[in-house]
């Protein structure tokens, strides 16, 4: 069994260097040189070892009053040396980590960006930054790092091993035998922290969420007074994190006395029959100094070896956590046969549309079928959860379709590129998302290239042409994360000025004023009523008024469509679920206004 993990152990250690090797490649010859050097720096702490013999010879034994200079001057220049290797062999790596670090967190990023909604759905934030950066640095730091010691310490050890076989063969096989036993502890300790390690490792992402919330959520916070409730979550996590770090050392602690007390075997072994060696002029006293001298040496960076074995199996977590991230592909992708989608001519339609968010979890969607033309507006509406957002989220392929199919002109969406489909789809959300940077950097994100006439085009038609002249800097106004200098009905406004900007054929609506007040509302409709034009319209809309001129009303609830048709002929229909809802909205809004 021992064997087997040993195996393992090395296969794994081999495997990951393996995975690495491409962003290693392109800058292969400053990580060779940073290993060569390596060898001499290893190599070198054998000569204070070996110097020491003819020095206590002369010294000691011969009682010479001119003691040899050139020694003790030799040690500190091989030194000298040593510590430029080091240096440079330290800049080599940090250098050449860097690269590789940047290279990998590039590919693990555009991963990121290919993957569907669901993924994030199912993953909180801090995992997210945790598996996609932190594990980038963890992965390139400690291979780098392990790569310089063990190098190092391989020629150091072989260097000195030398000089104890050349100081006495016999003391070397006392030396020898215990180094080899001071290793056996490392085969059983691997598999026994793996586990611990998986579990912090999780439990630092959570505590990076709590940040990320408590960043995006201090509002709710305040206004709920929920400090004491965030710092005991807070308090658990930090909880967690120390019970896994003293699990861990727990586990890994032992290893380093373990050693010490190998190492202090040895050392006394080699002293009690290098004494017998003395005596019977074995060996003479330079020899035996010589060699007391290479076996500390060698058995210190042993003794320590415990405290760097998590480094290395992080580095090595690290590792399979990002290569199962960029071997993971994406749930939505481009067929090999797809192809460009080119506006819309004709129609969209659902047809026999079943969905669900997951396979053990309940439709959402059953059985939807509805059709509509080109150049006309389609209005949904009905009670909360019913599943209108759901059905216009699978028109830009934020989900798979597994059960029926949406035509575009007849031919299925998942034909067509997914770039291709989703520029000619333009989405105005209820909680539009706006990136940090100035009112014209998010408004250019719907066409990179777009003119100064379009853009003053977009600016004007989405109603933002008075805010944004009262701004000393204009269109170059810094926003803040999120648009936090905003208000609600200006961020709408940025988003449908982008969303003009696009000029897609299809436009999605999803309760795009239901958060604003009826100031703001009025001043977004209007924004609204402007990039509808000459546009296939999905709309979501909970203020019923808004719809009455749709060309299609469809009524969605607990996932099935009740009734489709228009505002007059809906409102016509006895006991019918839009009749109701009308009904009840305008006698509310009658008795507000009273």
């Amino acid at each position: 069994m021992e064997k087997v993990q040993k195996k393992v152990a090395k296969i794994e250690f081999v495997k990951n260097y393996q995975r690495m090797w491409p962003y290693i490649k392109p800058y292969w010859f400053r990580a060779l040189m940073a290993i060569v050097i390596c060898i001499p720096i290893g190599a070198l702490d054998a000569v204070i070892a070996l110097a020491l013999k003819p020095y206590m010879d002369i010294v000691m034994i011969d009682k010479s009053i001119q003691s040899p200079w050139y020694i003790p001057l030799g040690i500190v220049l091989f030194t000298c040396i040593q510590g430029f290797l080091n240096y440079m062999a330290t800049y080599l790596n940090t250098w050449v980590g860097g690269k590789i670090t940047n290279a990998l967190k590039r590919d693990l990023y555009r991963k990121l960006l290919s993957y569907e909604t669901s993924f994030f759905d199912a993953r909180k934030s801090g995992d997210i930054i945790y598996r996609f950066n932190k594990d980038a640095d963890l992965a390139c730091n400690g291979l780098l790092a392990n790569l310089k010691t063990f190098t190092s310490r391989l020629f150091s050890s072989i260097s000195l091993i030398a000089v104890l076989i050349y100081n006495s063969w016999q003391l070397s096989i006392i030396a020898i035998t215990v180094l080899g036993c001071a290793f056996l502890p490392l085969a059983r300790i691997r598999e026994r922290i793996k586990e611990v390690m998986n579990k912090s490792v999780a439990a630092g992402s959570q505590i990076i969420t709590i940040y990320n919330e408590t960043y995006s959520g201090n509002k709710t916070i305040t206004s709920f007074n929920l400090e004491n409730v965030q710092m005991h979550k807070f308090n658990k996590v930090l909880n967690n994190i120390f019970n896994f770090r003293i699990k861990i050392t727990q586990r890994t602690s032992w290893l380093s006395p373990m050693m010490h007390i190998i190492v202090s075997i040895g050392i006394g072994a080699a002293i009690g029959y290098g004494s017998h060696l003395i005596v019977t002029k074995s060996i003479t006293s330079g020899n035996f100094v010589s060699f007391i001298t290479a076996l500390i040496m060698l058995y210190t960076p042993i003794k320590n070896l415990g405290n760097n074995l998590n480094d290395v199996q992080f580095s090595f977590l690290a590792i399979d956590r990002i290569f199962s991230m960029l071997n993971r592909k994406p749930g939505i992708q481009n067929t090999p046969e797809c192809i460009e989608m080119k506006g819309l001519n004709d129609s969209i339609e659902y047809r026999n549309i079943s969905f669900s968010y997951g396979k053990k979890l309940p439709d959402v969607l059953e059985n939807i079928n509805f059709k509509v033309k080109a150049g006309t507006t389609t209005a949904f509406v009905g009670n909360s959860g019913g599943g209108k957002t759901t059905l216009v989220n699978l028109l830009p392929r934020f989900y798979n379709i597994e059960r029926g199919e949406i035509l575009f002109d007849g031919v299925n969406i998942n034909k067509f590129k997914l770039h291709s489909l989703r520029q000619n789809i333009a989405v105005v959300f209820q909680d539009n998302f706006l990136f940090s940077g100035t009112i014209k950097e998010n408004i250019l994100l719907g066409k990179e290239n777009a003119t100064d006439e379009e853009i003053n085009q977009a600016v004007k038609m989405a109603f933002l042409d008075e805010f944004i002249a009262s701004l000393e800097k204009g269109l170059d106004t810094q926003i803040g994360e999120r648009g936090i200098r905003l208000s609600g009905g200006q961020k709408q406004r940025i988003a449908i000025a982008r969303a003009f900007i696009k000029n897609a054929p299809i436009v999605v609506l999803d309760e795009a004023t239901s958060a604003l007040d009826n100031k703001a509302e009025a001043v977004v409709q209007k924004a609204i009523d402007n990039l509808m034009k000459d546009k296939t319209v999905f709309v979501i809309a909970h203020r019923l008024s808004t719809i009455k001129n749709a060309d299609k009303i469809i009524v969605v609830n607990k996932g099935h469509i009740v009734e489709q048709g228009t505002h007059d002929e809906l409102l016509h229909i006895e006991n019918g679920a839009y009749k109701s809802l009308y009904d009840a909205q305008f006698k509310k809004q009658d008795l507000i206004e009273l």
